[in-house]
């Protein structure tokens, strides 16, 4: 890993930039602390990291403010990493039946989300390894954000990730349903009631799926990007529960 930029946020968050090889990323750390911090991986849709950044920099702002270290990567195929030409073509074939106003094709939705969870699941895992090696950081280590498929994955198959807070509200394959019920981890699950690009009974089922004893749905009313501000206070208070 290989710290490209350093900046201060509003005084108390270190803001660096960072490279893992290909992949660029970003880590926002308290710019004080006595001792080590938890550490929350934050999760976006693959939009690029210069898109996210506004929304994903508030999320940082507000996990450090609350005793952690937040951190996130570039997606595949995302910003300036390379383009997938299958990954592209099936993005197309999404929008073109989106507006079209069918049903959604489980072979479109395992050709877009797939590829990207086999992907970024080790590149997570990857970054996870050299982040836990900093003398600023340790564990426990939640996740939060999307896309839920990736988050569900890496709930299965990352045991340093203590628990999770997941963003309802993208596609998910049939397999990774199935992958849900493997969960045993802490949720806490957030849901827009309105999402207007998604199914809501998907997210339902996919809730009913996950294998955890303590698992918790917080449905709001409105569209994708509505989420209000008391939602993110619950999730920080269930962070505060599982990794403090």
């Amino acid at each position: 890993m290989y710290f490209t930029s350093e900046q201060r946020l509003y005084g108390s968050v270190l803001e660096r930039e960072f490279t893992l090889g290909e992949i660029p990323g970003i880590l926002w750390t308290p710019a004080s602390a006595s001792t080590p911090v938890p550490l929350i991986l934050l999760g976006h849709p693959p939009l690029g990291l210069d898109t996210m950044y506004p929304r994903l920099a508030a999320r940082a702002r507000a996990a450090v403010a609350e005793g952690y270290a937040a951190a996130t990567i570039e997606l595949p195929w995302s910003g300036d990493r390379p383009r997938s030409t299958a990954t592209d073509q099936a993005r197309t074939d999404l929008h073109r039946a989106l507006e079209a106003g069918g049903p959604i094709d489980d072979e479109i939705v395992d050709r877009l989300v797939l590829p990207l969870v086999d992907k970024a699941v080790p590149e997570w895992r990857a970054t996870l390894d050299v982040l836990l090696s900093l003398a600023e950081i340790d564990g426990p280590v939640g996740y939060s954000g999307g896309v839920i498929a990736l988050g569900v994955r890496l709930a299965v198959l990352e045991p340093r990730i203590s628990a999770a807070v997941l963003f309802a509200g993208s596609f998910v394959p049939r397999i990774i349903v199935e992958e849900a019920r493997q969960v045993t981890i802490p949720l806490h699950v957030l849901l827009q009631w309105d999402d207007e690009g998604n199914d809501r009974q998907s997210a339902l089922d996919l809730f009913d799926a996950f294998g955890s004893t303590e698992k918790a749905l917080h449905a709001n009313m409105g569209g994708h990007a509505g989420v209000p501000q008391h939602a993110g206070d619950e999730a920080n208070r269930f962070f505060g529960r599982h990794l403090k």
